[in-house]
């Protein structure tokens, strides 16, 4: 997988390496951090673009945020789609987290989910809590789901 950061510079370390230098530098400096972890999606003509982001917020203190994209030319349904979203944060989630327990992050897992139910994207709202829920992973969907729904988003648009 290549990440980069948000001003566009390539992250050349394996991204585990690389979150626990971002993680050691910041507790350096005697900050707070959490980690958002997040997936949105855009079709465009016959392919689908996937953008994954790492966000880290800084207590009082801002942000920054590591992103990855890829492209498919596989067809989703909506609520395949939304699921595979919700997987390829996971995804990075799961390889991650025992950093984030290590050096005593919060984490969330945020999907691009709508929780009203006028939304279609509602449809895979109960399947991806549970997904999330279940691998031990804090759950959040919109409207409070900015890593997916704000900073991915602006990633695939």
């Amino acid at each position: 997988m290549r990440w980069r950061k948000f001003n566009g510079e390539q992250i050349n370390l394996p991204i585990k390496e690389a979150v626990v230098e971002a993680i050691k530098k910041e507790v350096e400096k005697g900050v707070k951090l959490k980690v958002c972890i997040g997936t949105d999606s855009q079709v465009k003509g016959a392919e689908t673009e996937f953008a994954t982001v790492i966000v880290f917020l800084r207590e009082h203190a801002g942000g920054f945020m590591y992103i990855h994209n890829e492209k498919t030319r596989q067809k989703f349904h909506l609520k395949e789609r939304m699921l595979s979203e919700v997987a390829k944060s996971i995804e990075v989630a799961y390889a991650l987290c025992d950093l984030f327990i290590e050096f005593k992050v919060d984490m969330e897992v945020h999907a691009d989910i709508n929780t009203n139910p006028a939304f279609k994207s509602n449809d895979a709202l109960k399947e991806a809590m549970g997904y999330i829920l279940g691998m031990g992973f804090a759950f959040k969907a919109k409207p409070e789901a900015f890593a997916s729904s704000c900073c991915a988003d602006k990633m695939v648009n």
